[in-house]
């Protein structure tokens, strides 16, 4: 039983960072209604910083700030660069200028940086666990549980309580109205892309924390977690982009741990098709596609 505990607690751990991204993408998805397949190359600005500040004596709180703000920066001119040119276009037009923004960034890291992995040190004190009972959860993957559901509630309290708020919720509900009414579009979406950047960039922090590298192809595999994520939670629904974080992880992690050693090679196989399963139950998503 303690197993199981410690294997769900590190599927939540894991989650947490799906679910940061999974939230990035539903807000885009919520305003403009296309998927930003160039969100992980956010993440992986995020872990490029971190690396080039190595060495710097700045504290490694104070480097996570610049990361996160970096991510969050870029993003914004992701968007006034790349997408507000072909805004009102179809949606497929959008997520082709997002893959062609994704490989271009690609190709950037391969050629100014490096194609091989740099190596990313963290302090030692994120390593330390935490004991919880019968379960340990390591510092780092309790804060991804922590910065998680902490940026849900933020982001909620921030759409429902502020003027701009207010404004990024009335656009999702009907984005040419909105404009019609006098709300400064331009202002919205560099909003909504400014959210979505710092997310990436807290995801970006956390992915890199864990695995102690960054490489040009970083963003790749966590963005499409959060990709699956935000559709197994209702496309455009920020509190379903979480659950389904927080599930998708979780599913992985019971996966790897009680699968068959034999079984191991098909684990990738299981995950997916246990996903199908739950689109095939409820093809809206968890908690269904947003209303505003």
């Amino acid at each position: 039983m303690e197993l199981i505990i410690q294997q769900a607690v590190n599927g939540l751990a894991l989650g947490g960072t799906y679910a940061l991204i999974a939230l990035g993408l539903a807000i885009v998805f919520s305003i403009l209604g296309f998927i930003n397949l160039a969100h992980g190359e956010l993440l992986t600005i995020a872990g490029y910083t971190m690396f080039l500040l190595l060495g710097t004596g700045i504290p490694f709180p104070a480097r996570v700030l610049v990361a996160v703000l970096f991510a969050g920066i870029a993003a914004v001119l992701m968007e006034r660069i790349g997408f507000r040119p072909f805004r009102g276009s179809a949606g497929v037009t959008l997520l082709l200028t997002s893959y062609a923004i994704s490989t271009s960034l690609q190709v950037v890291f391969l050629n100014l940086i490096d194609p091989r992995g740099k190596s990313v040190q963290v302090p030692a004190y994120l390593n330390t666990l935490l004991n919880l009972g019968p379960v340990s959860i390591g510092l780092k993957q309790g804060l991804s549980v922590v910065a998680s559901v902490g940026m849900l509630v933020a982001l909620s309290l921030f759409l429902r309580k502020t003027r701009m708020g207010a404004s990024i919720r009335a656009a999702a509900q009907d984005f040419q109205i909105t404009r019609l009414m006098g709300i400064p579009a331009n202002r919205v979406v560099s909003m909504v892309f400014l959210i979505s950047g710092i997310l990436a960039g807290i995801a970006g922090v956390l992915w890199v924390s864990q695995r102690s590298t960054v490489d040009p192809a970083m963003g790749f595999t966590p963005v499409l977690k959060g990709f699956v994520a935000s559709i197994v939670g209702g496309l455009g629904s920020l509190p379903g982009a979480v659950v389904a974080g927080f599930l998708l992880g979780f599913i992985e992690i019971m996966v790897e741990a009680f699968l068959p050693a034999d079984a191991q090679v098909y684990r990738e196989g299981v995950v997916w098709f246990l996903v199908i399963l739950a689109l095939l139950f409820r093809p809206q998503g968890l908690l269904g596609e947003a209303k505003e």
